[in-house]
């Protein structure tokens, strides 16, 4: 029988680190004399850290050079960097672990799809880097979700069919990425706004591993 490869986002999926990308654009953007609330960063999710940054400034309508915006960036990413500095498994969301050891019980494949650049030290810093047999994240990847490009790449790198593969996402980019790449997507927050999803979890606390074992079948 061929393995199934389980394919986990980060960001709020494996890690709350969502609040800290908030905190450092929040403060990116009082800089820059730009109001940024809880409800514009819902805008975010899912979305490279350079169309971030474009989303924001046009809240404030302002214009900038390359220069500049390359500039926001790095200061940015130090921002957010400086919050993971203390980061433990304390850090990981209810019922991630569980998951993680039954699937590689089975002796499945798990993989991370993430737009994050920061994936490898979040995975080191919260001890669960040894579950994963392949890492695609920003680094690796040109297109953001929706386009699939992350999940393809993740899936090749485990040599797993498409249909094989069952893709955990917090966001509605990263759903969509998921059914176009023709894998199972299963959403993991709010069932309304994730509502493209093939199956849906408040978290993985509300996900009973029998759901894992069926996938399996």
């Amino acid at each position: 029988m061929s393995k199934k490869a389980f394919i986990f986002d980060l960001d709020g999926v494996i890690v709350d680190t969502a609040k800290y990308h908030f905190l450092a654009w929040q403060k990116l953007a009082q800089e820059l004399g730009i109001e940024f609330t809880p409800e514009h960063n819902e805008e975010l999710k899912g979305v490279s850290r350079v169309r971030s940054l474009d989303i924001i400034l046009a809240l404030g309508n302002v214009q900038a050079s390359q220069e500049d915006k390359n500039k926001w960036l790095i200061k940015k990413n130090e921002e957010y960097l400086s919050y993971l500095v203390d980061m433990d498994e304390s850090e990981l969301l209810p019922g991630v672990i569980n998951v993680l050891q039954f699937i590689k019980e089975k002796k499945q494949l798990i993989a991370l799809g993430s737009a994050s650049k920061n994936a490898r030290p979040i995975l080191e810093k919260t001890g669960i880097l040894h579950f994963f047999d392949a890492i695609v994240d920003g680094n690796d990847v040109a297109n953001a979700k929706p386009d699939p490009e992350v999940f393809l790449r993740a899936a090749k790198l485990v040599k797993a069919n498409n249909k094989n593969c069952i893709v955990f996402e917090d966001s509605v980019a990263g759903i969509q990425a998921a059914n176009v790449a023709n894998m199972i997507s299963v959403g993991i927050g709010d069932a309304e706004i994730l509502h493209e999803a093939k199956y849906n979890f408040k978290d993985f606390t509300f996900m009973d591993l029998s759901f894992i074992e069926a996938l399996l079948d």
